[in-house]
């Protein structure tokens, strides 16, 4: 029961920054929303900061939820396919990703003004940049870390820039998605170019090294 009056709280904030931004949350009107007391809620999170940060937290996890392929669709993918998946799959027309992704972009921005829920945004962030990066590591497996990670870092915020644009009615749901298509093949291209040249193989015989000086030729 604790549990699910928690989760209610934290849905309910995510409802409420999503409305009314970071600055439009108050403790008395989300416990409206959720339908608990506000003693129940500074029990659970202790102050209007707790509250942010977790629900950050919740929001994020709730991305990797609708955005994870369940195990008989996932069998279906290569590596490529499963990367535009995960990252598509931010641009659906649904009340819960438009709402989740609505919050996101609220909390991000109140981020700026905010040192400690920066650096909780930037831990989520970098959680999923290091996703990101696995995934285009399945790809290109013989790609360095530092430059995976920097490919990741491109994407992920290209995602949040089209994302803000897609909600604020700037884009079409399917033209986001185009242009994420279009910049993931553009990044897996250049990571292709990154890949060690293959044995030297012409099906000539490898030149002989020259005989050092003095020695008997064979």
């Amino acid at each position: 029961m604790a549990t699910d009056r928690r989760t209610a709280i934290l849905e309910g904030a995510a409802r409420v920054i999503a409305r009314r931004g970071v600055r439009g949350l108050r403790v008395e009107e989300l416990a409206v929303e959720a339908g608990v007391s506000t003693a129940l809620i500074y029990y659970h999170f202790k102050d209007r900061a707790g509250i942010l940060r977790h629900t950050l937290e919740f929001i994020s996890d709730r991305a990797d939820r609708y955005t994870a392929a369940d195990e008989g669709a996932a069998e279906g993918f290569d590596p490529r396919g499963e990367l535009e998946r995960s990252l598509l799959l931010e641009f659906q027309d649904l009340p819960e990703v438009r709402e989740n992704s609505t919050a996101w972009g609220e909390l991000r921005a109140s981020a700026v003004f905010d040192p400690e829920l920066r650096r909780e945004l930037a831990r989520t962030g970098l959680a999923w940049v290091h996703d990101v990066a696995a995934l285009l590591g399945e790809a290109c497996p013989t790609v360095p870390a530092p430059t995976l990670t920097a490919s990741a870092e491109r994407l992920t915020a290209l995602t949040e820039g089209l994302s803000t644009r897609w909600l604020s009615g700037g884009l079409p749901v399917h033209r986001a998605r185009e242009l994420m298509r279009a910049a993931i093949s553009v990044e897996l291209e250049q990571l292709a170019r990154r890949r060690p040249p293959e044995p030297w193989s012409s099906g000539e015989p490898e030149p002989r090294p020259a005989p050092e000086p003095g020695a008997a030729p064979r």
